[in-house]
């Protein structure tokens, strides 16, 4: 969440404030150590009954925003889960009951677990640069889901500050380290430089100058063609045909794909020279993002080309505020090397990181302060930004990925203008259409090319 909030601020945003981050950083560092050590002796000077009430919110927020009808999109599910889980945990701090501990200790455990689980397999198979720090990341996070399943010191009456006082010192750490790189790149350098997968920096910055032309930026539009939605007669699999892959009734594997359009002279769309072998047997030997993976790869000229000698785009995210001159800078790098990884250089990471380019310092170009920065850290939309990266980074881009990540970022750039009594009126509807009888409300149809505008 730190990363994505000072990408969209931008460089000068860090430059000019970079001072006042860190001393957050800091303060946040030192009351998350402070949180959990409190947490070993069994007697808490943290208000854990506010704390509750304002996971109860921010639980609420997200089941509005879910059931509002603002994005339909698949990533919902992140948000209800996410205003489920909020509520739950609310729930037993705000009203505790004899084995109320014990449950946010064996939920938090389970959490970890499979945290570490999915980020030490995914490394493992992936082999993406930095994939060793990426285990043993995961390892801790295992180490910790066993002291939370354990009862010592405090037989669970310290789970919540635990992981309280963790999550607020990983953020301050977070924060400190960011701060500090950022001031020190070049003026107007990509902050992607510095992050991304592995923790290290793009082979070549992406620099925007004050001398560019900047240009008045037409309409940016990313397209996806799901996997279900380019297989013929697709196999259902849910989940898997959505974010990894879906099979046709032949056996043979759909991937889906992913492409960006500025028109009518950017048009970003990367595919392997020569088409891989996407048999079961041979597929998983493609899957590490190791060099001797890397194939020659070419760009596609245009979208109608591509649509006509394929089919037109499942899905449309469109933008309309974005820095074209930071945009053309990074293709003319990108576009000179075609080389094309499977799960480390394909088609979705190329629209990722396009995207993250063009939009980076978005809202800090509006001149919006520390309150501004405070609303797009405390987002919905940003935190599912984050988990959808989080995954990503850690296995490889897909289309669907791509596609919610997409609708996430124009959630937090374009937010939508409505009140949020609107919001929990356009909720309530839709959940009493939800639990209405099917005889009585019938969804309306789907089609293809769903734009969210």
């Amino acid at each position: 969440m730190i990363r994505l909030a000072l990408l969209l601020f931008g460089t000068e945003f860090v430059r000019r404030r970079w001072p006042w981050l860190v001393l957050l950083g800091t303060l946040w560092l030192i009351a998350g150590i402070a949180i959990f050590v409190d947490a070993f002796d069994g007697v808490l000077y943290f208000p854990l009954r506010v704390f509750g009430a304002l996971l109860l919110i921010e639980g609420a927020a997200s089941l509005i925003a879910t059931f509002s009808g603002i994005d339909r999109g698949h990533s919902n599910w992140l948000r209800f889960a996410k205003g489920i889980l909020f509520i739950v945990i609310a729930l037993l701090v705000i009203d505790p009951y004899p084995d109320g501990e014990f449950v946010l200790a064996m939920l938090f455990g389970a959490l970890f677990t499979v945290g570490g689980l999915l980020r030490v397999s995914a490394a493992y198979v992936v082999r993406f640069r930095g994939w060793r720090m990426a285990v043993a990341v995961g390892v801790i996070e295992l180490l910790f889901a066993v002291f939370l399943f354990e009862p010592w010191p405090t037989h669970y009456h310290g789970t919540l500050p635990y992981c309280i006082g963790l999550g607020l010192a990983l953020t301050g750490w977070s924060l400190m380290r960011l701060a500090l790189l950022l001031r020190r790149l070049p003026p107007y350098a990509s902050v992607s430089l510095l992050t991304g997968r592995g923790g290290g920096a793009q082979p070549q910055p992406v620099i925007w100058t004050e001398g560019s032309s900047r240009e008045q930026p037409r309409e940016l539009i990313v397209h996806v063609w799901t996997p279900v939605g380019s297989a013929e007669n697709p196999v259902r699999r849910p989940l898997v045909d959505r974010y990894i892959a879906a099979v046709d009734g032949k056996g043979v594997i759909s991937t889906g794909h992913a492409a960006m359009q500025v028109p009518p002279d950017i048009y970003i769309s990367h595919y392997p020279a020569v088409e891989l072998e996407r048999s079961p047997d041979q597929f998983n030997h493609t899957l590490q993002a190791t060099p001797e993976n890397n194939v020659p790869g070419k760009f596609q000229p245009s979208y109608a080309e591509e649509a006509a000698g394929w089919c037109e785009s499942t899905e449309k995210v469109r933008f309309g505020e974005y820095n074209l001159d930071r945009l053309r800078e990074f293709w003319n790098v990108y576009s000179a090397d075609t080389t094309y990884n499977l799960t480390n250089r394909n088609c979705s990471s190329t629209v990722v990181r396009a995207l993250e380019t063009a939009l980076e310092g978005a809202i800090g170009r509006r001149g919006g302060g520390w309150l501004a920065f405070a609303r797009v850290l405390l987002s919905p939309e940003t935190w599912v930004a984050a988990q959808l990266y989080r995954r990503a980074d850690t296995m490889a881009w897909t289309p669907g990925l791509a596609l919610d990540y997409a609708r996430s970022l124009h959630g937090i750039v374009h937010p939508p203008p409505v009140a949020w009594h609107s919001l929990a009126s356009s909720a309530m509807r839709r959940y009493r259409r939800w639990r209405a009888p099917t005889s009585d409300y019938l969804a309306p149809p789907t089609r293809l090319g769903k734009q969210v505008d």
